[in-house]
C-alpha cells in the first residue's frame, strides 16, 4: 500500500497480444474503481518451457516494489517457464504477500486455471464421435512436457475407449511451434501411413499441419481432419477456419477479479477453476463459426503492421545515443516524438568506466538504480537549461502523480550483451494496444542506445589507457620517447610558448653498475624507479618528466623554475627514501641542467647534450 491506495502487481509477457491487453483492462478498470492501482511488470518473450534459454529480460521481477505491494498475479502460462513463475512466487512468499496464479497450478498459492484435461477431451471425444474417425493421430508438443504429455494421455484414454489400440505411431511431436510441426508433419507424409484426423496440442501446430497438407494435395478436412486447442484468435482467419476450444483470457478476468477483490479484502481467496469452450468449425467438417472478422483482422493488422516507420526511427535514436560524446548529450538524444510517456533507469555502475560492466560480475540490483530520462524532461530543460536540475523536477513530478492517472504503470528490463542494466517504465494516458506494442521496441532501442553508449565509453577509456602505456617507460611511469616526442611536439608548435623559458634538468642514477653486480639487477631496476619518483615528485606539474633508456632521466620545464629548490626535493626525497628502505645500498643522483629559450634556434639535441655535460660535471666531482 503507498498513500492509502492498494498496489497490486501483474507478472506477465506480451502486453501487446490481444487477450493480454484485454485482460490487463479488464483486471484494471476493476481495481480503478476501488481506487487501487495495477503495475505490470512485463517479458516481451515467452520461454515455451525451455529453461536453459531464459533471457536478462526475467530481471524485470527483480525490481518489484514488494514493500509496497498488496497482491501479486503472476500469469504462468503466459511466462511458460517455471523457473521465472516459481523465482516470482518464492520472492513474494517470503514478504507475506498473496499470489494468484494465471493458468499455473502452483502450490501454496490461489490457483485460477482453466481445465485443459477436460477441454482437450472434449474435441477428442467430439473428432470421434461427430466424425467417426478410424485412423486418428495427435501433435503433441515437446516430449516430457506437462501440458503435452496431459494431452497425450486424454488421447490415449479415448482411443482405447473407442475400441482403437494405441501405439506410438498415433504421436508426432510438433514441440508447440510452426516449423517443428511442419516438419513432423512432412515426415508423416513421407511415411505414407496418412491419418483421418490429426489432432493437434495447440492452434499454431493446427494452422501449420493444414497448411502442409494442402500443400501436399490433401484435402481439409475431406480426407484429413484438423483441430486445435487454446482458441487464437488467428484460427478464424485461415482456409479452413481451425476447430478449437476457447481457453478465453477474458474468462480468466472475470475469476481473477474476483479473487482479488476477496484478497485485497482478506488477505486470502478460494481457487478456481474453468472448463474451455469447444468451437467446432470447418477443419473437422463442422460450420464455419467466427467471430467479428473485421475487428479481428484489424487487431491483427495493428499486431503486425502498425509502427513499421517507427522501428527505423528508434533504430537512429539509438545510434545516436551509442555515439553521443558525453552523458549530457546521450539524454538529448532520447528526446523524439515518437518516444512518449515513459522514464528509464539505469544501473549507475555502469557509468564507471574504469571497468567493463558487462563482463564483470556486478548484480543487478534496485538500490544501484537512478533515472537517466523521463519524457517530460524536454519541458523543464527548456526552462532550466541543466540537465540535472530537469531529471530531478521530473522526479519530483513522478512521485507527486504517478499512481494518479489512473492507467497501469508497465515495466520492461533494459538489457544489454546479456546483462539487465537498468528498466523503463511506461505510464500511458489510456488503453490503445498500439502503445501497447511500442514498448518492447522503445526498449529494445534505449537499451541498445544506453548499453552501446556504455560500452563505447569504455572501449574508448581503453583506448586511451593503451595509447597511455605506449607512452610510457614501464619501468619507471615516466615518458618514452615516443611519448616525450609527442607532447614536446605540441609544444614547440605552441605559438604560446614562443619565447618561453625552457630547463632541461638531468639526473642520473650513481653507482648503478654496483649496484646490479652486487644485488642484482633486479635491485638496480628498483633503484631506477626511486630516482624517477624523486624527480617525478620534485618537478612541477607541468614538468614533461621522460626516461629513454638505461639511467639517465630528465625533465623538461617550461617557465621559470627554481633549479637549486628542486635539486634540494630530489636529495631529501632520496635521503628519505635510503633512511626507511632497509636496503644495503643507497640511491644517490647527481642532476644537472641547462636553461635557455624557446625560440626558432632552439635545439633540443643541443640543449639535452649541455644538460648532460653539467650533469656529468657534477658526478666527476662527487667521484
Amino acid at each position: 500500500m503507498l498513500n492509502g491506495r492498494k498496489i497490486v502487481a501483474l507478472c506477465t509477457s506480451r502486453i501487446y497480444d490481444p487477450p493480454t491487453h484485454g485482460f490487463i483492462k479488464k483486471i484494471n478498470e476493476s481495481l480503478k474503481e476501488r481506487s487501487a492501482t495495477l503495475l505490470i511488470f512485463a517479458i516481451n518473450s515467452e520461454f515455451y518451457w525451455q529453461e536453459d534459454e531464459l533471457t536478462p529480460e526475467i530481471a524485470v521481477y527483480d525490481i518489484m516494489p514488494f514493500d509496497i505491494i498488496d497482491a501479486v498475479i503472476v500469469m504462468s502460462e503466459k511466462i511458460k517457464s517455471n523457473t521465472v513463475s516459481n523465482h516470482i512466487i518464492s520472492e513474494s512468499q517470503k514478504h507475506n504477500l498473496p499470489v494468484i496464479v494465471i493458468d499455473g497450478g502452483k502450490e501454496d498459492t490461489i490457483n485460477i486455471n482453466f481445465d485443459y484435461k477436460a477441454g482437450f477431451e472434449q474435441i477428442v471425444r467430439h473428432v470421434f464421435e461427430e466424425h467417426d474417425i478410424k485412423n486418428p493421430h495427435i501433435m503433441a508438443g515437446f516430449k516430457d512436457n506437462p501440458f503435452s504429455e496431459d494431452r497425450i494421455d486424454v488421447f490415449k484414454k479415448v482411443v482405447e475407449e473407442k475400441g482403437f489400440t494405441f501405439n506410438d505411431s498415433m504421436i508426432s511431436y510438433g514441440e508447440f511451434w510452426a516449423l517443428p510441426a511442419r516438419a513432423a508433419t512432412e515426415k508423416l507424409i513421407e511415411s505414407g501411413n496418412i491419418p483421418d484426423a490429426i489432432i493437434c496440442a495447440n492452434d499454431i501446430m493446427a494452422i501449420n499441419v493444414c497448411d502442409v497438407l494442402i500443400s501436399s494435395g490433401y484435402r481439409v478436412p475431406e480426407d484429413v481432419i484438423v483441430t486445435g486447442f487454446d482458441g487464437y484468435e488467428e484460427v478464424y482467419l485461415t482456409t479452413p477456419k481451425i476447430s478449437t476450444v476457447s481457453c478465453d483470457t477474458m474468462i480468466l478476468a472475470d475469476a481473477t477479479i474476483n479473487t482479488v477483490i476477496s484478497v485485497l479484502a482478506t488477505g486470502t481467496a478460494e481457487s478456481t477453476s474453468i472448463t474451455p469452450t469447444l468451437i467446432p468449425n470447418e477443419s473437422c467438417g463442422c460450420p464455419s463459426h467466427t467471430i467479428q472478422g473485421e475487428m479481428l483482422l484489424s487487431r491483427l493488422n495493428d499486431s503486425f503492421y502498425r509502427y513499421q516507420d517507427d522501428i527505423r526511427i528508434y533504430h537512429d535514436v539509438a545510434t545516436k545515443m551509442q555515439t553521443s560524446a558525453d552523458m549530457d548529450e546521450m539524454v538529448l538524444r532520447m528526446v523524439n516524438s515518437r518516444i512518449t510517456d515513459l522514464y528509464c533507469a539505469v544501473d549507475s555502475k555502469c557509468f564507471d568506466f574504469s571497468e567493463n560492466f558487462f563482463t564483470t560480475n556486478n548484480t543487478f540490483k534496485k538500490d544501484h538504480l537512478e533515472v537517466v530520462f523521463d519524457t517530460n524532461f524536454a519541458k523543464y530543460y527548456s526552462n532550466t537549461g541543466d540537465i540535472k536540475a530537469s531529471l530531478a523536477l521530473c522526479k519530483k513530478e513522478r512521485i507527486n502523480n504517478l499512481f494518479e492517472g489512473g492507467y497501469p504503470l508497465v515495466y520492461n528490463v533494459l538489457d544489454y550483451m546479456g546483462k539487465p542494466i537498468g528498466y523503463v517504465c511506461y505510464f500511458f494516458k489510456d488503453y490503445d494496444i498500439t502503445m501497447y506494442t511500442k514498448t518492447a521496441s522503445i526498449s529494445n532501442a534505449l537499451s541498445l542506445g544506453i548499453g552501446g553508449y556504455v560500452d563505447s565509453k569504455y572501449q574508448e577509456k581503453l583506448s586511451e589507457q593503451i595509447a597511455e602505456m605506449y607512452k610510457k617507460d614501464n619501468l619507471t611511469g615516466l615518458y618514452n620517447r615516443i611519448g616525450f616526442k609527442e607532447i614536446f611536439t605540441d609544444i614547440i608548435e605552441d605559438d604560446e610558448y614562443t619565447d618561453s623559458k625552457i630547463t632541461l634538468i638531468m639526473s642520473d642514477l650513481d653507482g648503478l653498475k654496483y649496484i646490479n653486480d652486487t644485488f642484482g639487477h633486479a635491485e638496480g631496476d628498483n633503484a631506477i624507479a626511486v630516482l624517477a619518483s624523486a624527480l617525478r615528485s620534485s618537478c612541477p606539474d607541468h614538468a614533461i618528466c621522460s626516461r629513454f633508456g638505461g639511467d639517465e632521466l630528465f625533465s623538461v620545464v617550461i617557465g621559470d623554475v627554481d633549479i637549486d629548490a628542486i635539486i634540494t626535493k630530489i636529495d631529501r626525497y632520496l635521503d628519505d627514501y635510503n633512511q626507511k628502505s632497509g636496503r644495503e645500498y643507497k640511491v644517490h643522483s647527481s642532476t644537472g641542467y641547462f636553461t635557455t629559450t624557446l625560440n626558432e634556434k632552439f635545439s633540443f639535441k643541443e640543449a639535452m647534450k649541455l644538460a648532460d655535460t653539467a650533469m656529468y660535471k657534477i658526478k666527476k666531482s662527487r667521484k
